[in-house]
């Protein structure tokens, strides 16, 4: 599966900033790096088990598929036996006909 994101959680791991005069305050940096660090984790476990749902989804859409093919084939070897059944009532049925009118 593609990856969309442009950070991995390394990446947001081992980010480090410059510090400045008048930078901001490491600690709030960090503590909010964690909650994204913690977040992408979390993306990351939800898009791997999305992803293994979706293949195990696929495989049973395919197993129904090929479930429904074998079961249109025996649809119409039972259709195809009925009408036969049918042609040979209609035989019996004519011959009765004609056994018994003479």
């Amino acid at each position: 599966m593609e990856k969309r994101f442009k950070l991995t959680v390394q990446e947001v791991l081992d980010k480090q900033f410059n510090i400045d005069f008048k930078g901001y305050s490491s600690h709030e940096v960090d503590e909010f790096l964690d909650l994204v660090i913690s977040d992408y984790q979390e993306y990351d476990e939800m898009i791997e088990g999305l992803g293994k749902r979706l293949q195990e989804y696929e495989q049973a859409n395919m197993a129904l598929k090929v479930k429904i093919v074998e079961l249109e084939g025996k649809n119409g070897n039972i259709e195809e036996q009925t009408q036969g059944n049918l042609d040979i009532l209609k035989r019996l049925t004519r011959l009765e006909n004609e056994v018994f009118r003479k």
